[in-house]
């Protein structure tokens, strides 16, 4: 009898463990260096003025409550989300911020067919 009422439960167990098991772990805060002791100076020291689009009060906040849906929702484009992200989690290893932080690469200036490839006419 009692092996009948535990396969009855065990066929529900795995459904709700399963959401246990997946939960991202909670990250660490990382601890303030050097000359970055609030939110705006770690924005500022990643480039891409990420300091006028993201504004939080205080470290603790920060960390804890800056994910993709936030940094969406604040209206940053994909890449400025990807980059603080990335920034944020190489901080949070302990690197540097000047071996990490980087410009955006600039636009390539030729696109498709140059002028003169315009111009010539192609012979039958």
């Amino acid at each position: 009898m009692s092996f009948n009422l535990w396969s009855r439960c065990s066929s529900q167990l795995p459904s709700f463990t399963r959401s246990f098991l997946n939960k991202a772990a909670i990250k660490p805060i990382p601890a303030q260096r050097g000359s970055v002791n609030s939110p705006q100076d770690f924005l500022k020291a990643i480039g891409r003025s990420l300091d006028s689009k993201i504004s939080q009060e205080s470290w603790e906040e920060f960390w804890r409550t800056t994910t993709g849906t936030h940094l969406r929702s604040k209206g940053l484009s994909v890449q400025d989300r990807r980059y603080t992200l990335w920034c944020m989690e190489k901080f949070r290893q302990g690197i540097p911020i000047e071996e990490f932080a980087h410009e955006p690469r600039p636009k390539k200036t030729i696109r498709g067919r140059s002028e003169w490839q315009k111009d010539t006419v192609k012979a039958d």
